[in-house]
């Protein structure tokens, strides 16, 4: 007589229900992650112009930011926000807009209007700390723009155009 063992007992026959299974519970998985994340996580504040599926931002007021070799260093600290130019020959008398983005939650982005100083740019303006930011610096017309990101330990950054010329 012979001794006939369960199929169950075969690793292939494991390995042919198990593979599947596993393949549709990551499925199911990656879906919940999906739908809890924020949404469209390549969000551009910048004018877009778009053409099948590519993208092209407007890059004109970096393009005079680095011609006119502009950059700035801001610290926002103490309820104060300040920007003192580092390089280039900006218009002392115009007013400032920093934006600050919060990279992953748009509901905490905010404006700031700098008026000029002696020395720089300042407002008073409590930037919420404890955030990492991405910053675009503009004169109010929007001519030029500088970008940099403030990390969440730190009170002080440099921002520069966010075109690089070519060595």
């Amino acid at each position: 007589m012979e001794n006939r063992t369960s199929h169950w007992r075969n690793p292939v026959v494991w390995l042919l229900v198990l593979l599947p299974l596993a393949a549709v519970v990551a499925g199911i998985g990656m879906v919940v992650v999906a739908s809890r994340s924020s949404g469209s996580n390549d969000v551009v504040t910048d004018r877009v112009s778009r053409t099948g599926q590519i993208q092209q931002a407007a890059t004109g007021p970096d393009e005079v930011a680095l011609a006119h070799g502009l950059s700035l260093v801001l610290r926002s600290e103490d309820g104060v926000v300040e920007a003192y130019p580092a390089t280039g020959d900006f218009d002392r008398a115009a007013t400032l807009q920093v934006l600050f983005e919060h990279p992953s939650d748009s509901s905490l982005d905010m404006t700031v209007s700098l008026a000029p100083t002696p020395t720089g740019w300042r407002a008073e303006a409590v930037v919420p700390a404890g955030h990492h930011w991405n910053l675009s610096v503009a004169d109010a017309t929007g001519t030029w723009r500088l970008k940099g990101r403030l990390d969440k330990a730190g009170h002080a950054t440099r921002l520069a155009p966010a075109l690089r010329t070519e060595p």
